[in-house]
């Protein structure tokens, strides 16, 4: 599915122009394959679409490499940088994703299963952290609206949670109870999660996801704060009562369950209404933080007539 916005950022401005037409050559000749640790699963590259415009001002490229080592894993380090090495010790071969709750067909998946089922896609979405910086990134994935549907939420359903995965013994801050509570836990509501522009990704930039990323399989949702984007994703639960994430657990005055862009709502300690584009020039001016991260046209209706400031 291709979202057409009047914003658009062409994918070849986010990397080098030659270093992603040689990828995207790969992906439609059918060489390029996602891989998973040791092993391998090929491509299918015939079902990935064109990228998909994101609905964002055009922004300083942001370089693959630079993206790889600026990343919040706290189960790993504090650390955006120490993250990129120590992640590595995670194995993501195999991996499955256990659905519960109210659904009709709840199981253990395979992700082997999960991407043969599943077209993937490429969308280019903007990235925007609660710490006020952004990025741009062209994610490989497909929407999570397409597997809710293959397990059929019941009438019951209004809310969908997703848990991480904890390895304690190669993830050093697990072992600890300082400042979070593991395994990692987000939550969106059903509404939220059965958007077209959710998003489960395998991949981005045409390659299979770094493992201080997220992968083999983590959650995309644009128009919120990046910490609402799970990473490494092994249980989905579709529930009636509205759960409790992670960082709402851990600060509730400072981070909401909604966690949608806004720039009227400032955390506690800095502003939201301007950004810091990564990668840009060191004197290059921050930027006005746009409702929604620039999606209002396609999610303002799921929080019409919601006061914003309060359930923020």
């Amino acid at each position: 599915m291709l979202i057409k916005t009047k914003k658009e950022i062409p994918a070849s401005e986010i990397t080098a122009p030659e270093v992603f037409k040689i990828r995207r050559t790969l992906l439609k000749s059918g060489l390029a394959a996602l891989s998973l640790g040791n092993g391998l699963i090929p491509a299918i590259a015939e079902a990935i679409e064109k990228p998909t415009p994101a609905n964002a001002d055009k922004l300083q490229p942001t370089p693959l490499k630079f993206i790889q080592n600026y990343t919040n894993y706290y189960e790993f380090s504090y650390n955006k940088e120490d993250t990129t090495h120590l992640a590595q010790k995670l194995t993501i071969d195999p991996w499955s994703v256990e659905i519960s709750g109210a659904v009709e067909k709840p199981g253990i998946y395979h992700l082997e299963d999960l991407l043969q089922q599943n077209p993937l896609q490429e969308r280019v979405y903007r990235f925007r952290c609660v710490e006020a910086w952004a990025m741009v990134i062209p994610w490989l994935g497909f929407p999570l609206a397409d597997l809710l549907k293959r397990v059929k939420p019941t009438s019951k359903a209004r809310f969908v949670e997703f848990t991480s995965v904890l390895k304690p013994e190669v993830m050093p801050n697990a072992n600890t109870k300082s400042m979070l509570v593991w395994p990692y836990q987000e939550a969106l509501r059903i509404d939220e999660a059965m958007h077209p522009l959710t998003l489960l990704a395998t991949g981005m930039y045409g390659e299979s996801l770094a493992k201080q990323n997220g992968a083999p399989l983590r959650l995309v949702v644009p128009w919120k704060y990046g910490f609402k984007s799970i990473k490494a994703i092994v249980k989905i639960h579709l529930s009636e009562n509205q759960p409790i994430s992670s960082w709402t657990h851990a600060a509730p005055d400072e981070y909401g369950f909604y966690a949608n862009v806004n720039p009227d709502v400032s955390h506690p300690r800095w502003s939201q209404r301007s950004e810091r584009v990564l990668a840009s020039g060191f004197f290059t001016p921050r930027k006005q933080t746009e409702l929604f991260n620039g999606y209002a046209e396609q999610v303002a209706s799921l929080y019409a007539n919601m006061d914003l400031k309060r359930y923020f």
